[in-house]
């Protein structure tokens, strides 16, 4: 093993002094005020209050005990003094460049204090000197790194050791220790209130983050439930395309050959259209759901859905207008199922054994749909009271909606029922005469 040389020990105590020079010359670039990003306005005024508190009472003391206990005239007492205090305004913004001034003036302080004459106290540090001096280490420890409360910490210790054992006539007392003592404690507070503030800080924004993140995950999983659904309805259509586009040159006498050609070039467009939607379908169904085979319901099924809610103990009336449930395009009569499903849950949920009323009417070429329910008969707790719910229900019905170029309106009603209400296009949405957006 290599025995260290004198080489070797200066090199590695310059590497040292050189990262604790760089962590003592680099502050942090924020200069935001301590406290200056908080909500409350007392709380950003509160560290100018308590640097002004401070001053008004050091600097009196601090004259006081220099021209009291070291006979020094009252310029040079009142220099220091004012030296020594002014930092903690400095120190909301700026308290690595504040430290810089307090820790010159301490040292500054006891250098003039040891060669006057030294009436009565302790020396070299005076009680306002450590006061303002802790003060400002806790404004820095709640701005800076890590790093550099260590280095100030040591260099604070080494200028008191510096200040108390070299080249100066008097020796220090327990004030010394004091210092070191309160100056290390102040900067391990300060840093353990920082850190538990940061810690709340990237708390929230991690939860903000993953309430975003499970609404989307919501929407998705609607949408990709509603893509499921909507599939028996688009390959319905799709089918008939075919089969009607196959079987026209055997239906209609004398069909032109080129005629023929393009009923079979549609029906077999038809049938690829098919076998892509069976992949897409694919993608889109989950383990859960790999099993619905079953026909998607409407608005015919709408009579069973009420009766089976007043089986709940919902007592439900529906009112369909004639004829009605023959006009409805299957998708929209697809979402009109869906909305009065949740709408009718949610009642089964949130007010059990309200009485509510489904109504379905025509009015041009729209379709309004009306969900309203009373409230309880009696005070009951919701059945989901306890529970924090995922609003999948609402982002349902705004998803349906939006799919067919609706507009749906939910909200409480003054006497304490629910009110939701829909009004969807009452036109085939499949006619290719019809105009539409697709939505983004």
């Amino acid at each position: 093993m290599k025995t260290p040389t004198t080489a070797d020990a200066r090199r590695y105590a310059g590497r040292h002094l050189r990262t604790l020079w760089h962590h003592l010359t680099t502050p942090s670039g924020d200069h935001t005020p301590l406290l200056g990003n908080s909500r409350r306005p007392w709380a950003r005024r509160l560290p100018y209050v308590v640097a002004l508190i401070l001053q008004t009472s050091l600097i009196p003391a601090g004259i006081a005990t220099l021209v009291g206990f070291y006979d020094l005239v009252l310029p040079v007492a009142g220099a220091l003094t004012i030296a020594q205090t002014t930092p903690l305004f400095l120190a909301i913004t700026r308290p690595l460049a504040a430290w810089w001034i307090s820790a010159a003036t301490l040292v500054t302080t006891a250098a003039i204090t040891a060669r006057h004459h030294q009436v009565m106290g302790s020396w070299p540090w005076t009680a306002p000197m450590i006061i303002s001096y802790v003060f400002l280490l806790l404004a820095l420890a709640l701005r800076e790194s890590r790093a550099t409360l260590v280095s100030v910490w040591v260099t604070t210790v080494l200028l008191t050791a510096l200040t108390t054992t070299l080249g100066l006539p008097r020796a220090g007392d327990g004030t010394t220790v004091l210092l070191i003592a309160l100056s290390g404690a102040v900067l391990l507070l300060g840093w353990a209130v920082r850190d538990r503030a940061e810690a709340r800080r990237l708390l929230t924004e991690q939860e903000h983050i993953s309430e975003v993140e499970r609404e989307r995950r919501t929407l998705l999983e609607e949408r990709a439930r509603i893509a499921r659904e909507l599939h028996d309805v688009v390959a319905h259509h799709m089918s008939v395309i075919a089969v009607q586009a196959a079987s026209a040159p055997y239906r209609i006498g004398d069909v032109p050959a080129d005629a023929a050609e393009e009923f079979t070039a549609i029906a077999g467009t038809a049938r690829e259209s098919l076998a892509e939607m069976r992949r897409l379908l694919g993608v889109l169904r989950s383990e859960e759901s790999g099993g619905e085979k079953a026909p998607q319901p409407g608005v015919g099924q709408l009579a069973q859905l009420v009766e089976t809610v007043g089986r709940a103990g919902v007592p439900a009336e529906l009112a369909v207008g004639d004829g009605l449930a023959e006009r409805v395009p299957q998708a929209v009569s697809l979402s009109v199922y869906r909305i009065v499903q949740e709408a009718l849950a949610n009642v089964v949920r949130h007010a059990p054994g309200a009485r509510t009323w489904v109504s379905l009417s025509a009015d041009g070429l729209q379709l309004r749909l009306t969900v309203v329910n009373a409230p309880p008969p009696e005070r009951t707790e919701s059945l989901e009271a306890s529970a924090e719910g995922t609003g999948q229900g609402l982002v349902g019905m705004r998803e349906r909606v939006r799919l067919v170029d609706g507009r749906l309106d939910t909200g409480p009603l003054p006497d304490g029922g629910f009110k939701v209400a829909a009004v969807l296009p009452l036109d085939d949405l499949d006619s290719p005469d019809t105009p539409r957006e697709t939505p983004a």
